[in-house]
């Protein structure tokens, strides 16, 4: 069995800009003569790796602890584009997994330095996708990423942004990409995997 690491390292994780970095305090040290080892930290919920849950953009979307745990555990398609995802790609995508395995469908990541067109996240929120995953920090224009959002949040479409996928050949895969459980939050970080099925 092959499993896939796609979650970066937090401490050394990408950020979104003006998102504030993770932070790390020892706060006891075995190094220091202390009985044991113990860390604390500090980060945003979109810090490396992580989801965005509907409340990210949507003033009454649904919070992290309101997701159903499905959603980011199941099926997925990983397929490789560079550029921008027309909304032409976008089919050819969900055309390609259909093909390979039609639960693959409902969870979609995208490899490569690609950023989905308004476009494209429209035929994705007229499809049965639960989860779009990238490997940016943002699923749209950095510059402009609302649009975007709102389309795919408004359609109960999970965000997994910020994964690693440069290892991982295109094809079908189960992910498991659960975030923390954090009431009332608008996104998580999570320990994204991928377990080749053949």
């Amino acid at each position: 069995m092959k499993i896939f690491d796609i979650s970066q390292e937090v401490f050394g994780c990408q950020v979104y800009p003006n998102d504030p970095i993770p932070e790390k305090k020892m706060l006891q040290s075995m190094e220091k003569g202390e009985v044991y080892n113990l860390t604390a930290f500090n980060m945003c919920a979109h810090n490396g790796t992580h989801i965005d849950a509907p409340f990210h953009f949507i003033k009454d979307g649904k919070t992290v602890d309101e997701i159903c745990i499905e959603t980011f555990v199941g099926m997925a398609y990983v397929a490789e584009h560079h550029g921008i995802v027309s909304g032409d790609d976008a089919v050819e995508i969900i055309e390609k997994a259909k093909k390979q395995n039609s639960e693959a469908t409902k969870r979609i990541l995208i490899k490569g330095d690609a950023e989905v067109s308004l476009e494209a996240a429209n035929v994705f929120a007229s499809s049965d996708i639960l989860l779009l995953g990238n490997e940016s920090q943002t699923i749209g224009p950095q510059n402009a990423p609302m649009q975007v959002h709102l389309v795919l949040l408004k359609a109960d479409i999970i965000l997994l942004e910020g994964i690693c996928l440069s290892e991982v050949p295109e094809g079908v895969y189960f992910l498991n990409a659960a975030p923390l459980n954090l009431s009332g939050a608008d996104g998580s970080p999570c320990r994204a995997v991928l377990v080749a099925i053949c």
